[in-house]
Formats: structure tokens, C-alpha cells, sequence
């Protein structure tokens, strides 16, 4: 008997191929098997009942990197050959196959870099089938070492024979190299690169560390000035640095370690993981101060186990940039001034990746140890898709089939370097996976980069997507559904139709268009862009004079807001939150993206139970009545009022989403936008909603923030079907189609695509997250 067998999925750079070589050799069994474009091909021959139990079996051995999504059996004459081969690559042909997400050092390899006796003993670059630098060294597929920024290292013959052995683990692992063939640790002229780092470390110098998706920025976290120094020359003043500790029990000494946290922090991905911190520890107090949670991550990289077993203690492990700038990972010039040394190796970086960030088991950035591997679609794209995303924590997407390849985290496009990382990373990731998209969605805002690229494209049909409907595409897309459902689109900024600035909406959405059917009332945003970076404003703007300010320029925003003078309207739920910081003395004045926000929710007791009351008029959610709240119970302690503020927005939601089901029969709310980063408001919302009767769908395999929205661009762009052209060119927008609901909801403000009155000036910006 014979059969051709077809692997689809993550099946290269995994070690697939001498899994596959070992199941057919141990049945007895002839044949091949490859790599080509499309993923592994497998030719089998044997008696019937060994072909039937490789093909059983296939499946469940596979390696742990392996992620097996289709397996195409058919039958095939038989040719009467003997014994079984791993066939040349073929690059011939449509590109079909997918590409393994870098993983973090396996058990295995780290025995042997512990191991005196091993050749590879303290080596910073082992690594096998199982673990090792993957999409960062990808140049082109199929995957094989010339066409990754290994080729430049010729193996030895000791690792050429482990990579020639099927029997051994490097068998075809492309990374596979040792002290003498492979990459090289140096820190200036050090003879002993390693022991130098933790020398200046512990000196409380900055270390600038090369790792697999770009440069790091490293001190010593206990070290009482040295968090400090960085923040100053990094002009960071107070977003926290994330820590990176040994293993999962020195993580355990700095904070609160639940089952979740622990399977995502000792998993092949290793992300930053954000924990309660434990009090009285001896992290330095500037690594993240004020705050009561701390992002931890465990080494991934055989350097960083090195590193942090011989300092004896975590390490700080921040990005090594400037503020707002991108990763640096070609070289360690941008890090001039920042860094007093550079631990660096020669192994290339083609694509940089910043590091995951992981929250009570939800993704806020999807980057290192994900990407490029596909989110899975429920629906088939009939034609290639190209999203564009959004202007802050941007990502892209390309759609193709059932796959949707969500970016890395590429961040604020504003930045002339980052922009030039988001149009070479979607020419990267076109040729990777050789998409040439003919449907290219963007935002409806006129003044996002993301938007203009789209504009910029020839041969493309356009397709606008409003920001909000994208959220709840996005969330629809994650947990595999098509709706239609009751939104809720809370964040902190995102361009409305109607010329106002969105970001607390209740919406009747699908895949194929969006109702507005409520919001958060509208109030001005005095100065703009300013009310972002200074709370205090949207404060003034729900209070006016019947609170008083504690500003000098208190009566002059309030006046400016009331006549409207560069006042933009807003439903942001992202700004109520600010105007409640502000109040309770947490935060004037923003250093970073969503700190008042951020902090508003550390300040929060979730011991208490009780609400501040909070009018909802078909289906307008009238904010300033938590604000009132707030100046009415002066007495209690804050942590108290900010409990209670967290709690009336979760009863408002779930009042409004009563109403909202009440008009249309439907039991399924999505929820998306970076207000539901908020640990303790998400908690509070799906609990009452499920109380009452509601299924609740959140995001699990993209962010809920910006960093999702692509996704729901490229899944409305998808499933829609043309429509008349939107204002910014040829194309079609999201407002379109028949939503189908099980009844004819009231009238309600049509989402219709269109970009004209922007907001008045009003910089995209998503605070809240």
C-alpha cells in the first residue's frame, strides 16, 4: 500500500521531518519525506496495517513546536522501494506553509549548557528541533539554513554529522552550531564576554544585551540606582521596566504566582507576564514605581540563563530604544548614550520582535513567541487581504484562505522608524507567505499613517473600517464567530462617522456591519490632543463650575469647553476614566500612554462590593453621574471611591447592554478596546453580564487594545460584500450590509463609512491601554 501524505500547519523549522523519518523507520515503512512551500509532503509505503498505523499516529507524536492543522491523505500506486529519506527541499510553487514562532531554550538543551561534560557547555546559542531563533532569522521558505542569517556559519563536522544523524535531536535543525562553528559573545575586547557583563551589573552599570528579536536594555534589579540611571537616559519616567528572573520560584518572590500565570511564564513563548507584586521585596524602587503589579518574564534565551544564574539575582530587561522609538536590533548604535556597554553576538536579527505581554491569561501584546504563526479563521477569505490597523500599538494583518497573519507588535506609527518597520515588515510577511492582497482595509481616520499607506496603493480595493466595528470584529474573529452581537467598544480614542471622537459605544455588529445604538454621553475635550495628556481638563469638562478647580486654568478650560473652542466632542470611555483619576488626586498629568488609567485601577480596592448610581437613557450612559459620586463621598478612603467608580461603570454597562437586548432579543455581548485591559473592570463585567443571562465573548488569542484591531479589519473586509465607495476613494465602508437581527431594531445612528470632519486636530490615542 501507498499514500501521499500533506502536513499543513506549523510543521517547519520544528523538527517535523525527523519525527516523521522516525515513525516511518520504526513501522518498517518506505518512502520520503520534504519540505516544500505548501509545508511537508510525506510519500508512504508499506504493508496496509503499518500504513494505517503511521497515519494514526502521525498526528499525536508530532514535536512540540509542531502545530498540525490539516493532514491530506491519498492514494498512490505502489513503486516496491526500499527504506525512507528526508528528500531535498523544493522551493518550487505557490507558497502555502506557515513559520514557526521563535521558542524559548527547551529542557534539553539547557541540561547541556549546564553540563561541564558537553561540548556545549555554557554555549549562549544552543539550541535543537525543539527550541531556538526561528521567525527572527527567516529571510525566505522553504525553511532551511540558507535562506535564514545562519548561512553565513558553516557547521562544523561534529554538528554536521548531529544535523545529518536522524537520530539525533539537531537532525535538520537549522540553527544547530557550537563554540566552534557558530555564533560569537563579545563585549568590546573582554576575554570572557559573560563574566565582563555581570561585572558592570552588579556595578550598577547599563548593559545594552543582544537577544533574539533585537537589543535589550539590562541593570541589576536590586541594585538601588541603577533602574534609575536607565529610566533618566532612556527618558522614561515612570511606565514600568519589566524584570526577568531565573525560574518560576524567584518569581514567586516577587509576586503573586497563580496556575495561569505559571503555565504562561515556563512556556516555550515566554512572555511578560503582569503579576500582583509582593510587598517588601528588594527590587530597586525605581523599576516600576507606584505600582502594585510587576511584569516578569523567565529567560528564553540560553544567554539570558547564563546571565541571570551567574548575577544571582533578576535583572531588569527593557527594550532597548529611546522612548517612543523602535527596537533597535541591526546594531547597537541607537543605544549610544543609553548603554555603557554592549554584550552583542554576530548572528543577524532579519525581523526585530518585541517581547509578548501577558495578563491574567489575555494577550496585551502579541509579539515574540506568537508571531508570525496564524490565528485561525472560521470563515474563507475569497480574495487576499491587507489590514492596516491602527495608528497607535499598531499591527498588521495579511489574510489569506483561513488564515489571518497577525504582525508583531510594530507600535506608534508617528515615528519615522517605526513606519519604516511596519511597510518592510508587510513586504516581508507578503513575500513569506506570498500574499499579494487585492482588498486592503485601513481605518476610517484620514490623518492615521496606517490609513494613508492603504491610500497610497494601486490595484487595491479599498475598504474603510470604522475603529470600534474593528474592535468587535476582532473579538468576533478570536473566539471564531460572525454575530451578529451586542458590542461594547470602550477605549480611548477612534474616529466617528458623525465627526465626534468614539470610544465608549454599544454597537449591533457583525462581520458585515455595525448600528450605533449607544454610547457614553458626549462632553468636550478642551485643548484636544491636551485633554489626553492632561486629565485634570476632562475633569473640568463633565464638572464645569459646579466643582472646584484646583488648576489656575480651571475656569479658562471650562470656558473654553462650553463654546466649543478646539473643544471635539467625545463618548470616550478612556477620558471618563481620566476625569475620575484626576479627582482622586492620582494623576494630573500623563508620562505615558494610559497612566492615569493604570494607575486609577491599582488604586481600586476589589474587596468592595457597591456602586456609584449611574443614569442609562436608552442606551446613552450619562458618565457624569460617577463623577458626582465621586465629589459626593469625599469622606470614604480612596481606594474605596475608586472601587466604587470601577463598579458604576460595570453596572452602566450592563444596564445599557439590558436595554440593548431587550430592543433586538440578542444574548451575546463582545467586548473589545483597551478599557478592558482593565483587569478589574473585565472581572466586573463578565461576571454581571453572565449573571444576568448573557453569553460574553472576550479576546484570548489577540489583544483586546489596538494591537487587535487589524484583525477585525481584515475579517469585515473579508466577509463583506461591495458596497458604495466611501468618501477617501474608491472602495467600500463598514457601515454596509444587513446585520440580520432576530427583530428590527429602533432607529438608531447608522455607521456609515465615511472620513470627513476629523476631530479637529485630536491626535489618535488610546490612553486607557
Amino acid at each position: 500500500m501507498r499514500r501521499d501524505v500533506r502536513v499543513d500547519g506549523v510543521v517547519q523549522g520544528v523538527g517535523f521531518r525527523p519525527y516523521v523519518h522516525a515513525l516511518a523507520t520504526r513501522l518498517r515503512l518506505a518512502g520520503r519525506v520534504g519540505n516544500d512551500v505548501a509545508g511537508v509532503f510525506v510519500e508512504i509505503e508499506g504493508a496496509p496495517e503499518d500504513v494505517g498505523e503511521f497515519l494514526a499516529a502521525l498526528p499525536r507524536g508530532a514535536p512540540p513546536l509542531a502545530r498540525i492543522e490539516h493532514v491530506h491523505v491519498r492514494p498512490a500506486t505502489p513503486l516496491g522501494i526500499a527504506g525512507f529519506e528526508i528528500a531535498a527541499s523544493d522551493a518550487r510553487g505557490a507558497r502555502n506553509t506557515l513559520v514557526s514562532a521563535d521558542s524559548a531554550t527547551c529542557a534539553d538543551c539547557l541540561r547541556e549548557l549546564l553540563d561541564p561534560a558537553d561540548r556545549r557547555y555554557r554555549y549562549p546559542f544552543v539550541n535543537c528541533t525543539n527550541c531556538g531563533p526561528r521567525f527572527t532569522i527567516v529571510r525566505d521558505v522553504p525553511y532551511d539554513r540558507p535562506l535564514t542569517t545562519m548561512a553565513g556559519f558553516t557547521l562544523c563536522q561534529p554538528c554536521r554529522a548531529e544535523y545529518e544523524d536522524p537520530a539525533n535531536r539537531r537532525f535538520h535543525a537549522q540553527p544547530t552550531c557550537c563554540p566552534a562553528c557558530g555564533p560569537r559573545l563579545t563585549l568590546g575586547d573582554a576575554p570572557d564576554p559573560l563574566a565582563e557583563a555581570v561585572r558592570r551589573l552588579r556595578g550598577g552599570e547599563v548593559l545594552a544585551v543582544k537577544g533574539l528579536g533585537g537589543y535589550h536594555l539590562a541593570v541589576a534589579a536590586f541594585h538601588p540606582s541603577a533602574a534609575g540611571v536607565l529610566r533618566a537616559r532612556k527618558h522614561r519616567e515612570d511606565k514600568p521596566f519589566a524584570v526577568m528572573a531565573a525560574d518560576l520560584d524567584q518569581a514567586r518572590l516577587l509576586c503573586e504566582v497563580d496556575e495561569q500565570s505559571a503555565r504562561d511564564l515556563a512556556g516555550h513563548r515566554r512572555p511578560i507576564v503582569l503579576m500582583p507584586r509582593r510587598p517588601h521585596t528588594p527590587i530597586a524602587a525605581a523599576v516600576a514605581p507606584g505600582n502594585r503589579q510587576l511584569g516578569v518574564m523567565l529567560p528564553y534565551t540560553p544567554l539570558h540563563h547564563l546571565l541571570v544564574r551567574d548575577l544571582g539575582e533578576p535583572i531588569v530587561l527593557t527594550s532597548g530604544n529611546r522612548s517612543d522609538e523602535p527596537i533597535a536590533y541591526r546594531d547597537s548604535a541607537p543605544l549610544a548614550g543609553i548603554a555603557d556597554a554592549v554584550l552583542d553576538h554576530d548572528r543577524p536579527i532579519h525581523i526585530c520582535t518585541d517581547d509578548s505581554v501577558v495578563r491574567a491569561g489575555a494577550l496585551l501584546r502579541r509579539s515574540r513567541g506568537y508571531a508570525p504563526e496564524p490565528v485561525s479563521l472560521a470563515f474563507h477569505c475569497p480574495r487576499p487581504v491587507l489590514a492596516c490597523g491602527a495608528e497607535l500599538k499598531n499591527t498588521f494583518c495579511l489574510a489569506k484562505d483561513d488564515h489571518a497573519f497577525l504582525s508583531h507588535h510594530i507600535g506608534d506609527l508617528a515615528n519615522a522608524q517605526t513606519y519604516r518597520s511596519f511597510t518592510e515588515g508587510i513586504e516581508h510577511y507578503s513575500r513569506l507567505f506570498e500574499i499579494t492582497p487585492r482588498v486592503v482595509a485601513h481605518d476610517l481616520h484620514p490623518d492615521y499613517l496606517s490609513t494613508k499607506h492603504a491610500l497610497d496603493l494601486d490595484g487595491v480595493e479599498l475598504v474603510g473600517v470604522q475603529h470600534h466595528h474593528a474592535h468587535i470584529a476582532s473579538c468576533l474573529a478570536d473566539n471564531r464567530e460572525s454575530g451578529p452581537v451586542i458590542g461594547v467598544a470602550f477605549d480611548g480614542t477612534g474616529h466617528g462617522p458623525d465627526g465626534t471622537v468614539w470610544g465608549g459605544e454599544f454597537l449591533l455588529a457583525s462581520f458585515t456591519g455595525f448600528e450605533r445604538i449607544g454610547h457614553l454621553a458626549t462632553v468636550p475635550m478642551p485643548g484636544g490632543a491636551a485633554a489626553i495628556r492632561q486629565p485634570w481638563r476632562m475633569a473640568a469638562a463633565y464638572l464645569g463650575t459646579s466643582a472646584p478647580g484646583w488648576r489656575p486654568e480651571w475656569d479658562t478650560v471650562v470656558a473654553m469647553a462650553r463654546k466649543g473652542i478646539n473643544s471635539p466632542l467625545t463618548s470616550s470611555a478612556g477620558r471618563l476614566f481620566d476625569a475620575a483619576a484626576a479627582l482622586l488626586g492620582v494623576r494630573d498629568e500623563i508620562n505615558y500612554e494610559g497612566q492615569a488609567a493604570i494607575e486609577l485601577e491599582q488604586l481600586a480596592d476589589p474587596a468592595v462590593p457597591d456602586a456609584y448610581p449611574v443614569r442609562v437613557d436608552d442606551l446613552i450612559v450619562q458618565g457624569i453621574d460617577l463623577l458626582h459620586g465621586l465629589l459626593d463621598d469625599q469622606d470614604s478612603p480612596r481606594p474605596t471611591r475608586a472601587a466604587r467608580f470601577h463598579n458604576g461603570v460595570a453596572a452602566a454597562i450592563l444596564a445599557a447592554c439590558r436595554q440593548a437586548r431587550d430592543h433586538t432579543g440578542l444574548t451575546t455581548v463582545a467586548l473589545s478596546g483597551g478599557v478592558f485591559q482593565n483587569a478589574l473592570l473585565l472581572t466586573r463585567v463578565v461576571r454581571s453580564l453572565s449573571d444576568n443571562g448573557f453569553r460574553v465573548l472576550t479576546h484570548h488569542r489577540v489583544p483586546t487594545n489596538d494591537g487587535g484591531v487589524s484583525l477585525g479589519q481584515a475579517a469585515v473586509a473579508a466577509c463583506g460584500e461591495p458596497s458604495p465607495a466611501s468618501d477617501q476613494g474608491e472602495g467600500r465602508g463598514s457601515g454596509r450590509g444587513d446585520l440580520l437581527l432576530p427583530q428590527e431594531p429602533r432607529d438608531v445612528a447608522q455607521g456609515q463609512a465615511r472620513a470627513d470632519d476629523p476631530a479637529l486636530g485630536v491626535r489618535p490615542d488610546d490612553t486607557v491601554e
